[in-house]
């Protein structure tokens, strides 16, 4: 077994597939075996014109009784006419239905912190270290 003086780091300015995939793999084998994230299962739902075209998605997961929003997209041709709102409602009922009454998220202070908050979500963290004043938000809403 080599010792610490044996080892070398490298440092790269992206991220090499194969060697980014043996730490995803190092830490996926760590983590389940050390948490049930079997459990994690995907959750999404999505706004489509008639003709099928996806002009809006909510994508994220749920585990036991949370629920994550990890992406919220609407087109900008359509922003601002409820669909965000709509997909988040969707969202929350079919986590719901799973058995989640808590539900999370982050977001950026460019993004949409008080669209989230006027859906009842509230900021239970700021992490304010970003550069040009950005910050991110923790936002949990707790329903039932």
């Amino acid at each position: 077994m080599a010792g610490p003086a044996d080892i070398s780091i490298s440092t790269h300015d992206d991220h090499p597939k194969k060697e980014a995939g043996v730490v995803d793999h190092g830490l996926d084998e760590f983590n389940f075996a050390v948490a049930p994230l079997h459990e994690v299962t995907p959750l999404s739902c999505f706004a489509r014109l008639p003709g099928g075209e996806v002009i809006g998605g909510a994508v994220g997961r749920s585990w036991g009784p949370c629920a994550e929003i990890q992406q919220l997209w609407v087109s900008e041709a359509h922003r601002k006419s409820g669909i965000g709102t709509r997909l988040v409602y969707a969202f929350e009922n079919h986590a719901r239905g799973r058995g989640c009454n808590t539900f999370y998220l982050e977001t950026l202070s460019f993004q949409a912190p008080r669209f989230y908050e006027s859906l009842g979500y509230r900021v239970t963290y700021e992490h304010a270290v970003y550069p040009h004043g950005v910050v991110r938000y923790t936002m949990v809403k707790r329903v039932g």
